[in-house]
């Protein structure tokens, strides 16, 4: 049970990433401070530094804990689960994560996946955040079946699934999609890429 301290907490680290994006939308993310954020949340700038370092981190502030999930989705599997259903069940997660989170609802997503676009310190960020949970998931799975999956083939899996659905997300949304839409372009196209693994891992 979170206790009222913690719940407290929660709160403010919620309107901070709240009360961000709104001045990144009327401002600009260049042309906001970590001072305007910090009182547009009712709170001081030293608050601020008590939940993020920078105002990359609170564009970013749930990629730790996505990706811990799926981690611990891969070291929870059963011994006998099939490598394709792992996946798939990495991709379910994943789509759960992007609709069904409290602290980052779905309708805040298009604003930062705009600013990540077009904000060049947040195109470097996206890449390092992206290339580095791939190669720990890469490893995740290739010790989960290490007995029949080369690193080789684990990164070959991850790196299909992923791409396969960020760039369906883009596409999507580049047509005038909903990120409603988007999100079910996603699953699609993560389902023909599962298409192309469903021998991989096979002993």
């Amino acid at each position: 049970m979170v206790g009222m301290r913690e719940r407290k907490k929660q709160r403010t680290r919620r309107a901070l990433i709240e009360a961000a994006l709104r001045l990144f939308a009327d401002k600009g993310y260049e042309e906001t401070t970590l001072a305007e954020i910090a009182a547009e949340a009712d709170v001081s700038t030293r608050t601020f530094f008590s939940y993020f370092a920078s105002k990359e981190d609170v564009v970013f502030h749930d990629s730790g804990v996505r990706l811990e999930r799926l981690l611990g989705l891969v070291a929870a599997r059963k011994p006998d689960e099939p490598l394709p259903r792992l996946l798939l069940g990495i991709v379910r997660e994943s789509m759960a994560q992007a609709t069904e989170d409290d602290e980052f609802p779905l309708r805040d997503a298009p604003l930062r996946l705009d600013l990540i676009m077009n904000v060049p310190a947040l195109q470097a960020r996206a890449l390092h955040v992206l290339f580095d949970s791939q190669l720990r998931l890469t490893r995740a799975l290739h010790d989960a079946y290490a007995d029949r999956l080369d690193v080789v083939d684990a990164a070959a899996a991850v790196g299909a699934l992923t791409g396969a659905a960020k760039l369906a997300v883009m596409a999507s949304l580049e047509r005038g999609d909903s990120m409603e839409q988007a999100m079910k372009a996603a699953a699609r196209a993560a389902e023909v890429a599962m298409r192309g693994l469903d021998r991989l891992g096979d002993a």
